[in-house]
């Protein structure tokens, strides 16, 4: 698996490199921050559509993947939550348009391209869904195969669109890749899906809406939030600072996303159903000790090659002198990083178990340390407070999260005495 996503992965840094080299040399440095806002719109769209149930489907279709019935009660609430998410996404980004606009970029003019975010929402909620039950079912081939797939299409259309109509073209592209992405997987995975979900017999009916809405709790503080908190620190870096010290922070960011993405696949598709099977903690530590050996000196030796090769890496990444700025920034991001690695592995456990108040307590002091400590650091440091603010906040992050896990197994030690 590790090995099929980092064959994905390193195809998709050499395209990124390219693509983002172009975007960075047509638009601005400020369109550049505007651009990263807009990423963090659709994130947050990914989590809305679908009322944050993504995780949910992970557990619940790798628990019970051979239980038909209970797939279909899976099925048929996720259906009657991705159509609320969706009509309530699309009424607000529709009507809202000129409000979004002027939020997340900058100015109302682009108003029609929130439209066309709103109209393509639907889109946003099924690539979620379907996502879940690829990662439930740990697809591990079709999934290298839909990301690469989808990645190469999108990006084309990213390009042609970027030529033809430059800032806008980009935004637009971006609003379209959803599409693409669904078309992607009904293709390879259609057989899969007619399988396990058996769409005829899909009703308007929540069995699982307890159970799911734990996680669209969850996903509010991992995913909505976050990107909204992510879009307040790029704009008091504008307001603070200057709009292209908010582009190279978001270039900054767009580096870290990248590589990042290697883990995220390998949370989802391997992570989360492992741990959803411990139920133990002598099980749960030794798993997390494998993942560690295999993925922790893996990692260290890339974050290490990264910042001895960062003005190399700035220089392909990006068109134009403003961004070699970013060169201080990457020794505090790649170290936050690190700890953020070790810390969201251990913090699946969160969703494996469904804790959701441990999660919402633990992410809470991330997100609120990370923007308090970049108001205070930006004011001390500049631009570099930021991923100063982020290395800080992920070392407290890991100590909290460390004592939750702790405390959940002692309460599950007294619960199995209890019940002896």
């Amino acid at each position: 698996m590790t090995s099929l996503n980092a064959g994905v992965i390193i195809i998709r840094l050499i395209i990124s490199v390219f693509i983002n080299r172009e975007v960075s040399g047509i638009v601005t440095t400020g369109q550049y921050a505007q651009i990263g806002n807009f990423r963090n719109l659709m994130a947050q769209l990914m989590s809305l559509t679908s009322l944050g149930i993504f995780n949910g489907i992970v557990k619940y279709v790798s628990e019970h993947k051979a239980d038909k019935d209970q797939l279909q009660r899976l099925f048929s609430t996720a259906t009657v939550f991705t159509l609320i998410g969706s009509v309530l996404a699309f009424v607000a980004l529709f009507f809202g348009a000129d409000f979004f606009s002027e939020k997340y970029l900058g100015a109302p003019q682009y108003a029609y391209i929130i439209k066309i975010t709103a109209v393509v929402v639907p889109f946003v909620s099924i690539q979620r869904v379907f996502n879940g039950v690829i990662n439930g079912l740990s697809e591990y081939k079709a999934f290298s195969k839909i990301e690469l797939s989808a990645y190469l299409l999108s990006s084309g259309l990213l390009l042609w669109l970027l030529y033809i109509h430059e800032f806008e073209g980009a935004l637009l592209a971006i609003a379209l890749t959803p599409v693409i992405q669904v078309a992607v997987m009904v293709f390879i995975m259609i057989k899969v899906f007619k399988e396990y979900v058996q769409f005829s017999k899909l009703t308007f009916r929540v069995p699982l809406a307890k159970s799911l809405l734990a996680f669209t709790a969850m996903s509010f503080f991992s995913t909505i939030l976050l990107n909204q908190v992510e879009i307040e620190v790029r704009n008091m870096i504008e307001n603070k600072i200057s709009a292209s010290e908010a582009g190279v922070w978001t270039g900054l960011m767009m580096v870290s996303k990248n590589y990042m993405v290697f883990i995220n696949a390998i949370l989802t598709l391997y992570v989360l159903p492992k741990f959803a099977n411990i139920h133990t903690q002598h099980g749960f530590t030794k798993e997390l000790g494998s993942i560690y050996k295999t993925l922790l000196p893996i990692f260290a030796v890339g974050m290490l090659l990264i910042y001895f090769l960062r003005e190399y890496i700035i220089f392909f990444l990006f068109k134009g002198d403003a961004y070699y700025g970013m060169a201080p920034l990457f020794k505090w991001q790649l170290v936050g990083d690190f700890v953020r690695l070790a810390s969201v592995i251990m913090a699946s456990q969160f969703f494996a178990k469904k804790l959701v108040y441990a999660f919402i307590f633990s992410e809470v002091i991330s997100i609120g340390l990370f923007y308090g400590f970049s108001i205070w650091f930006i004011d001390l440091y500049g631009v570099e407070g930021v991923p100063i603010a982020n290395l800080a906040r992920y070392i407290v992050y890991i100590i909290v999260v460390f004592i939750l896990i702790l405390r959940y197994f002692k309460r599950q030690r007294s619960i199995r005495k209890t019940d002896k």
